[in-house]
């Protein structure tokens, strides 16, 4: 049994209908998946924090996988400077927020979905209330502060969750399930001072990267949800699209003075004055 197997829970009651025996066709065939991982998703609850670069190939991706709810949280607007790599708007949304923009494409992909939408900053006063009944979160942002955040949320309400980063041509990936691994603050202790690394804004992105790190982030969340595979625990995934050079890189199990996850934490509330940065999307 593969370790996703162990953390996935036995398949729901839920039977498909025609049209969704003739829609999930290649999924129910496909060892890994089957009848039950699909119920499985049709069962889920999916929040992505962000609806834009990453955002966007992760929830028309997991839309079209048959996850059954998913939330989208972004505060902001569709801006024209988005259309190159947020692929999930298009020209005609421009100035519409991107919350429910995403809602759109989503159901315009897979009218069944429910989706939910936060048109607000994920933010430490309302992380933990907006986190509570989804299964899994996806970091889709493009910011320490948004990414601390959402490790320290997950890590207190015992979710799991998958961290994408990308800038310029390269990206990272790993999942975080409670037990399994280290968590985001385990490998980076501190954010960094600001304007030590560069953003998106200030350092460009190439829009196909953002979709491959997205979609990977798909994949994990597909794998996470139906048990497939093996998942990036205790892993990150690099990928330099300039040179093509893919690598797992090995992580410590647990960092025992880990200040969220580690045998004596010290971080046991979300405090707003440690994250103050806006959950902005990539």
């Amino acid at each position: 049994m593969t370790e996703s197997q162990r953390t996935a829970t036995a398949g729901p009651r839920v039977s498909l209908s025609d049209d969704q025996l003739e829609r999930y066709a290649r999924h129910l065939i496909l060892k890994g998946v089957g009848v039950r991982g699909q119920k499985r998703l049709l069962a889920s609850k999916v929040l992505i924090v962000g609806a834009g670069g990453l955002g966007s190939p992760v929830a028309l991706y997991l839309a079209a996988a048959g996850v059954g709810t998913i939330g989208i949280v972004d505060g902001d607007v569709v801006d024209a400077s988005n259309l190159q790599r947020q692929i999930i708007h298009d020209d005609g949304h421009v100035g519409m927020a991107k919350a429910e923009s995403a809602k759109l494409g989503v159901n315009r992909l897979n009218p069944d979905v429910r989706v939910n939408t936060y048109r607000t900053m994920f933010a430490a006063d309302n992380a933990a209330d907006i986190i509570d009944g989804y299964d899994l979160v996806v970091d889709a942002t493009d910011n320490f502060a948004a990414k601390f955040l959402i490790n320290d949320a997950c890590v207190l309400a015992g979710k799991p969750f998958i961290h994408g980063g990308v800038v310029r041509f390269s990206g990272q990936l790993m999942d975080y399930v409670p037990g399994k691994g280290p968590c985001y603050r385990c490998i980076f202790r501190e954010m960094p001072a600001a304007g030590e690394v560069p953003t998106c804004r200030e350092a460009g992105v190439l829009g196909a990267a953002v979709g491959v790190i997205g979609s990977l982030q798909a994949v994990e969340a597909v794998k996470m949800i139906t048990g497939a595979g093996d998942l990036l625990t205790a892993r990150m995934l690099t990928v330099d699209l300039l040179s093509m050079n893919i690598r797992a890189v090995p992580l410590p199990e647990h960092e025992p003075g880990c200040p969220v996850c580690g045998d004596h934490p010290t971080i046991t509330t979300l405090d707003p004055d440690n994250y103050i940065q806006p959950s902005c999307a990539v």
